[in-house]
C-alpha cells in the first residue's frame, strides 16, 4: 500500500491534487509492517535538468547520441504544456517523466527510475500522477515510445494497462527499432 502526504496532510493512495500550479511535494510512503522506502515526487525545477539528463544519458539512451541534454530538458520544464515530475531521495532524483500534452492526447517523452530504485513503486507511482493530471487535462490517450528489445519497460507498462499498438522501424536515431505503447484513459 501506498500512502501520499500533500503539502504536509495525509490525503490517502493516490488521492493528490495534479493541476501544475498546485503541486509542490508529496511523499510516497510504502508500508508493509515497516516503512522500507521514502521519497518525494514534485514538479521538477531548473537545478534538475542536469540529473534527468545524466540519468536519461547513462540509463536509457545507452549505445546513442546524447538526445536528451540538460538543455532539451530546460526547455522542456519551460514548455507550458509539458509536466516534468521528479521522484526524490532527499536531494536525490531517483525517477523522473516528461509528459507533454495536446488536445486530447500526451505524449509520455521520457521516463525512467534509478535501476537501485526499480520494482519498488517509484515507477508507478510517478505514472499514477502523470495519468491523473492527463485525465484532470481532458487527455483520453497517453501513448510513449520504447526500444524493441526493452522487456522490463514493455513489461512495466503492460502491468499499468498499457498496450503495445504499432512496430516503429529504425526509431531511435534511424538505428534501432521501437514499439508505440499507449493507454486509453476513458476505458
Amino acid at each position: 500500500m501506498c500512502w501520499v502526504l500533500f503539502q504536509g496532510l495525509e490525503c490517502g493512495s493516490f488521492d493528490i491534487l495534479p493541476q501544475r500550479d498546485t503541486l509542490r511535494r508529496c511523499a510516497f510512503i510504502p508500508i508493509a509492517g515497516l516503512m522500507q522506502d521514502t521519497y518525494l515526487l514534485e514538479l521538477a525545477q531548473p537545478r534538475d535538468a542536469a540529473p534527468i539528463a545524466l540519468l536519461s544519458r547513462d540509463f536509457i539512451e545507452q549505445g546513442f547520441r546524447w538526445a536528451w541534454t540538460p538543455e532539451r530538458v530546460r526547455r522542456s520544464l519551460a514548455d507550458r504544456a509539458t509536466n516534468v515530475l521528479v521522484a526524490r531521495e532527499g536531494d536525490e532524483v531517483i525517477g523522473f517523466g516528461i509528459m507533454k500534452y495536446a488536445e486530447t492526447e500526451a505524449h509520455l517523452m521520457l521516463f525512467g527510475v534509478v535501476p537501485a530504485w526499480q520494482r519498488r513503486g517509484v515507477g508507478s507511482a510517478l505514472l499514477a500522477w502523470l495519468e491523473s493530471t492527463a485525465t484532470t487535462a481532458g487527455i483520453e490517450l497517453i501513448f510513449l515510445e520504447a526500444r524493441i528489445g526493452n522487456t522490463k519497460a514493455r513489461e512495466f507498462y503492460r502491468r499499468n494497462g498499457y498496450r503495445e499498438l504499432a512496430l516503429l522501424h529504425r526509431y531511435y536515431q534511424g538505428r534501432e527499432d521501437a514499439v508505440r505503447i499507449g493507454k486509453d484513459l476513458l476505458a
